[in-house]
């Protein structure tokens, strides 16, 4: 088996000071932060689409780099591209992985055909797996890409779609357990509508309900532990996609009875996409006790769609790495490079300056969110911030204690309460999140 990345080692840690662009500056693997190590805190995932497979086409023109692996054979190249990844995971000292189905193997016509072909990889996989060491973060089933799924796949008009939709997930189920995998993400796709003109919006959402309790109940059957995810998305490539934020999907979960099965997968990207901070979306998530893993690619607030970027914006990382420790950490999830070079940077080396580039993001982040909180004064201004509900009226309404006419008898009894509001102080907060980040 020979290397498909000659010429490049074991990615070390060499420190910020270091200019080796083939070294990490920042991720140090053993280092302890909040009780854990980095591979620990971040648990880092490569993606098998964008890594092994996205070729920089886009809408405008076709590939510019070469991910055939040295195969034109499809089912050589399946196996070429597990061999590929494990020596990307094993240079770059990355545990977990996650994939599509159709990104491991694509189709053949046939399902049962698509089937066998799929096998043949997970078989391969699962022996790559105990050889190096590697996990399975999650898997997932491509139920957008071809033209069968137009319309939709849980969500299609047509009903022998949703039929082949629920096989092609319970094939990818299967393949996520055999391989250990510790979630498994349902993605919008093209769960969505263009316009209300031609949809049935009622059946389309009961039947995505439909199908996501189906998947539950068989992967509980036989014998999945690990979490099932959504993974939010507002927009692309239907106008309005029914996951469209955090909140949009609690109402989902809740409204079928779905909340107690389901956590969020949440990127940066879509979050951007959908008018809100990556921290916004990590916040809702953690405070309604669905915080699960996270997609870390971040988009360009100057385009309207989804750009797939590796993560480069500190601020960014570290509120997102602030929310992920106040969550207690991952559990089942990660950090998953859902990410791709940019269509300029088609050579195999640019691979790994986009892992080392994004892994040093979210390590750094790391490190900030933890100095954030071990300093203590946001903690404690929030604290001081909201302590009239800790006592008094505000107590007495949190408990559920005070009544409408309570309210009303102590209102006017207290007449004007300008008095009682204190500054927001959003400067002082943000000049502090920059000292502590600077260490000026």
């Amino acid at each position: 088996m020979g290397e498909y990345f000659s010429g490049i080692g074991k990615i070390g840690y060499e420190g910020k000071s270091s200019t080796n662009s083939l070294a990490f500056k920042y991720y140090n693997p053993d280092e302890v932060i909040g009780g854990k190590t980095m591979k620990e805190q971040l648990r880092f995932a490569l993606s098998w689409w964008h890594t092994l497979g996205g070729d920089g086409t886009d809408m405008f023109g076709i590939g510019t780099a070469d991910k055939a692996w040295g195969k034109a054979d499809s089912a050589e190249r399946a196996k070429a591209k597990v061999d590929a990844a494990f020596e990307l995971m094993n240079k770059l000292g990355i545990d977990y992985y996650c994939f599509h189905d159709r990104d491991l193997s694509p189709d053949y016509g046939t399902l049962k055909e698509t089937n066998a072909q799929l096998d043949e990889v997970v078989n391969y996989l699962e022996k790559r797996q105990k050889e190096e060491g590697k996990k399975l973060l999650w898997g997932t089933s491509n139920c957008f890409s071809h033209p069968r799924f137009m319309h939709g796949a849980g969500t299609s008009p047509c009903a022998d779609v949703f039929a082949y939709a629920a096989a092609q997930i319970k094939k990818a189920v299967e393949a996520t357990v055999r391989l250990g995998g510790n979630g498994y993400v349902f993605w919008g796709g093209r769960e969505g509508y263009e316009t209300l003109l031609n949809t049935n919006m009622g059946l389309e959402l009961d039947n995505m309900a439909r199908l996501m309790k189906m998947t539950v109940e068989y992967a509980r059957s036989i014998g999945f532990k690990g979490d099932f995810y959504i993974e939010p998305k507002p927009k692309e490539p239907t106008k309005h996609q029914y996951d469209f934020d955090v909140a949009t999907v609690l109402g989902f979960l809740r409204g079928y009875g779905l909340e107690k099965d389901f956590k969020m997968n949440i990127e940066a990207n879509h979050a951007t996409l959908a008018m809100h901070t990556f921290q916004h979306e990590l916040r809702l998530a953690r405070d309604c006790g669905v915080f699960g893993s996270i997609d870390a690619n971040q988009g360009d607030t100057l385009l309207g769609w989804d750009t797939d970027q590796f993560p480069t914006n500190i601020y960014d990382a570290a509120f997102c790495m602030y929310e992920v420790i106040k969550a207690g950490g991952f559990t089942n999830g990660g950090l998953n490079f859902d990410s791709k070079a940019r269509r300029g940077s088609f050579k195999p080396c640019d691979i790994f300056h986009s892992y080392i580039a994004g892994m040093d993001t979210f390590a750094l982040g790391l490190r900030i969110a933890a100095q954030l909180i071990a300093d203590g004064r946001i903690d404690k201004f929030i604290e001081e911030r909201y302590s009239s509900w800790s006592t008094g009226i505000g107590a007495d309404i949190v408990s559920g204690k005070a009544s409408m006419a309570e309210l009303e008898k102590y209102a006017l009894e207290k007449g004007e309460v300008l008095c009682s509001l204190e500054s927001g102080r959003q400067e002082k907060l943000e000049a502090i999140v920059n000292n502590i980040m600077f260490n000026l």
